[in-house]
């Protein structure tokens, strides 16, 4: 499971955090951003399509379908030569939509 919280008082923008057991996440993007996550059924990876969302680690953070419930989160320079990738099922990604209304 992974928990999504966001600091919408965070500086200089709002704060995404995702948390698993084992490892946590840190994406700086604009409520309005996040909110573009809600479009991700339509960033199909195998077309080669993602949504550029946020800043992790001073990097883009790239976001697709990777198949059946799943979504990959991308960061690096762009989504074909990223430096990291995690899975994070479609339904914590709405929750993050849902956490930026």
């Amino acid at each position: 499971m992974i928990r999504a919280t966001i600091d919408v008082d965070a500086d200089p923008a709002p704060l995404l955090m995702l948390q698993a057991e084992t490892w946590e996440v840190h994406i700086w993007a604009s409520l309005a951003d996040l909110s573009r996550l809600s479009g991700i059924r339509e960033a199909i990876w195998e077309e080669r399509r993602s949504l550029q969302v946020g800043i992790c680690a001073g990097s883009p953070v790239f976001w697709s379908v990777a198949g059946g419930e799943q979504a990959t989160m991308l960061i690096g320079q762009d989504d074909e030569t990223w430096d990291a990738a995690l899975m994070i099922p479609l339904t914590t990604i709405d929750e993050i939509v849902a956490l930026t209304h």
